[in-house]
């Protein structure tokens, strides 16, 4: 389930590149992807027990609920979707697979938690591995403006984590994803409202480079790429720890290089296939770098959507 539900975040990558080269926008794309999931995720709270009463919030919720959303499922998505339009799929997701080391991190200098010293050697094998991907030895290949993209989707991809783990205690995780999709689609609207971009919406019913049309693959996006990976890491969390998702995760970049290789004839060369390596081993040794406290409080019961590291909500 966690190899399946990775394979279709990877797909999803190349299939929101070829959406975008059609002429939808990174902004455009992430409000059709929340408004379709919210409404799928709306009508599953409502055949599940106990319904939309779930949905219930207090005014003391309204500002974890509204970060959560505006840094995990608009910022994350709307950056990935900036980066993957500017430089390779599988490239873009080695610099966001970066987030669990800034997890540590937070967890060891803002929170005094201790952590195990493979930490520090996880963080340098990363930034080994990023400077392998990004060929820093000579004229940097890379677009500057989609690696800053990339790595600011990382850092909210570790806020949207930190939130989320606050979030399941007094929550459970369907209403929690479903408010969190509602925020992203409303901030969307906001954004479209203000800057009034450039794509029209007839560009839904255009085809694209692979002669299929939008609105297809935006389904993707939306059931492919958003609500079925949840909906299977949610049970793949029934069977293994969160720890041992979030690093069978990572086999996320491997595919996606592979499907726009195929799709889209992106390639890496061989340097950048190390560096991918050393980002992955290193993200493995900081994932498993946290001591996690006996005592933790268990989340609210509930069907369990919010993935753990590892796991990005793309």
């Amino acid at each position: 389930m966690v190899i399946s539900s990775t394979a279709l975040f990877a797909v999803n990558g190349t299939v929101s590149k070829l959406v975008m080269r059609a002429g939808v926008e990174a902004p455009q794309l992430t409000l059709i992807r929340a408004a379709g999931a919210v409404t799928g995720l709306l009508l599953l709270s409502a055949l599940l027990r106990p319904g939309l009463r779930r949905l219930r919030i207090t005014r003391r919720e309204l500002p974890m609920l509204v970060g959560y959303g505006l840094a995990g499922f608009f910022g994350v998505p709307m950056l990935y979707f900036v980066a993957i339009s500017r430089m390779p799929v599988g490239i873009a997701l080695l610099f966001e697979f970066t987030a669990p080391i800034f997890i540590a991190l937070w967890a060891r200098f803002g929170q005094r938690h201790p952590v195990r010293s493979r930490l520090w050697l996880g963080l340098a094998l990363s930034l080994a591995g990023l400077a392998c991907v990004a060929e820093v030895w000579g004229d940097l290949k890379l677009d500057g403006l989609g690696i800053l993209a990339a790595l600011a989707s990382a850092v909210l991809l570790a806020v949207y984590y930190v939130l989320g783990a606050q979030g399941v205690r007094n929550r459970d995780t369907l209403s929690l994803t479903t408010w969190a999709f509602g925020v992203s689609a409303v901030a969307g609207l906001l954004l479209r409202a203000l800057t009034h971009g450039t794509a029209g919406w007839d560009v839904l019913t255009a085809p694209t480079d692979a002669g299929v049309p939008v609105v297809v693959l935006c389904l993707y996006v939306v059931v492919g790429g958003s609500i079925a990976p949840y909906l299977l890491v949610a049970a793949a969390l029934r069977h293994l720890p969160a720890t041992s998702v979030g690093i069978l995760g990572m086999i996320e970049p491997v595919i996606a290089t592979a499907v726009a290789w195929l799709a889209l004839s992106e390639t890496l060369n061989l340097p950048q296939l190390a560096g991918g390596a050393l980002v992955l081993a290193g993200v493995a040794l900081a994932e498993t770098a946290r001591v996690r406290s006996a005592a933790a409080p268990p989340p609210a019961a509930g069907p369990t959507l919010a993935p753990p590291a590892g796991i990005a909500p793309r």
